[in-house]
């Protein structure tokens, strides 16, 4: 047996496993439980999806692609892009990763040198800060849970030092829901080009917006482009988890290094997958909308009911999560989150899964069914009466 003590890797051995899977491995055997734990749609992949999917498997399209991914798929997304007043030259400013995760590491990994500082908007999702510190940077908590839980150009501008390599959020966010305000978003793009500072921007839920809402990207405000890291996918809006699929859309000087990554680490993003995701941007957007105002429905439920609980929670302007402050009834969210699952068969995150701006909170995903829903916030109420009542 291998006994010397450095045979592991300081910096792997001290990296956290994911909060969110800690809860997702509870529900394995228990088919009894309802979860509102994962981040995953509860549709399956649209039928027009998987057919060209089919089609290209019994032409046997079984190949890699080109590193950067099927020139037809690239065109597609800048053409796509450009609803949001967003201009990327698909030959080469647009990448096609394995799902928008493989796109997080790709570009921290390309970006961040040891002691480089990267701001986080947290609660943020729960790779950003593990895979940060994995390229020895220092990844620097923005809290936004006293300021409507979205970041503000003034606290970027509060945290900026010379080691400042970049900002990163995601909007609509993972876990809140919220929305950045354009005239925000604005105004941190300002900071962002004052001090020539990357923005990392996680659009991965821009699709699934609500009450007449619109997503707005940081990369369209002019000179905007030269800082901008977009990161985004099909697994939410498009409901295709499991064909892990996404992209990076950034200046060809930074593509040029991030592709190098990619080719030793992933070499290409499954062929079927990108002929899948094609086809879904040029007919999938009614699909699309039908989901979307499904989550809507569910949203209104869910918040209704939380309220009724009597629990603060911001209203979500998109994705498909709620991030209720249980703070109130003197217990933590870890505590709160085990004894909701023990006692009542409901699977919730806790809020300190993403960082430790979410204590006291926990994450509920309301991507599956209305009826599950239901039940499980009566069961949820149930439990909060219990802490209210002093057990």
């Amino acid at each position: 047996m291998n006994t010397r003590p450095d045979k592991f890797s300081r910096a792997m051995v001290e990296t956290p496993p994911s909060g969110i899977r800690k809860f997702f491995e509870m529900l394995i055997g228990h088919d009894d439980v309802i979860s509102l734990s994962v981040g995953e749609p509860d549709f399956s992949t649209p039928w027009i999806i998987r057919e060209e999917a089919f089609y290209h498997l019994e032409q046997g399209h079984t190949s890699y692609t080109g590193n950067w991914g099927l020139p037809e798929l690239r065109e597609e997304i800048s053409r796509y892009m450009e609803r949001y007043d967003l201009h990327y030259n698909p030959a080469n400013e647009i990448l096609i990763t394995a799902g928008a995760s493989e796109g997080v590491d790709c570009i921290l990994r390309t970006i961040l040198n040891p002691g480089d500082e990267l701001i986080v908007c947290e609660p943020c999702y729960v790779n950003y800060v593990p895979l940060a510190n994995l390229c020895g940077a220092r990844a620097v908590s923005l809290d936004t849970s006293a300021n409507g839980y979205y970041p503000t150009a003034a606290q970027f501008e509060s945290l900026i030092t010379p080691k400042t390599k970049a900002i990163m959020f995601c909007s609509p966010s993972n876990p809140t829901g919220t929305m950045i305000p354009s005239d925000e978003l604005r105004k941190i793009a300002e900071v962002a080009r004052k001090n020539q500072i990357w923005c990392i921007a996680d659009e991965i839920y821009c699709e699934l917006v609500y009450d007449g809402h619109t997503h707005t990207s940081i990369g369209s405000f002019p000179g905007m482009k030269d800082y901008t890291i977009i990161l985004n996918g099909f697994s939410k809006s498009f409901a295709m988890t499991g064909w892990r699929i996404g992209w990076i859309a950034a200046p060809e000087d930074l593509m040029a290094e991030a592709v190098k990554l990619h080719q030793y680490n992933m070499i290409c993003a499954p062929i079927m997958a990108q002929y899948g995701a094609m086809e879904g941007l040029r007919h999938g957007w009614g699909e699309v909308e039908k989901m979307r105002l499904s989550y809507q429905q569910r949203r209104n439920l869910m918040y209704k009911s939380f309220c009724d609980m009597g629990l603060y929670v911001p209203e979500p302007t998109g994705a498909f999560y709620m991030f209720p402050d249980i703070s109130s009834l003197g217990v933590d969210a870890e505590t709160f989150a085990t004894e909701l699952f023990r006692k009542h068969n409901v699977a919730v995150v806790p809020g300190t899964a993403f960082g430790q701006a979410g204590a006291g909170h926990i994450r509920c995903c309301y991507a599956t069914s209305i009826d599950k829903i239901k039940t499980a916030l009566d069961r949820i109420g149930l439990l909060v009466q219990e802490y209210r009542s002093g057990k």
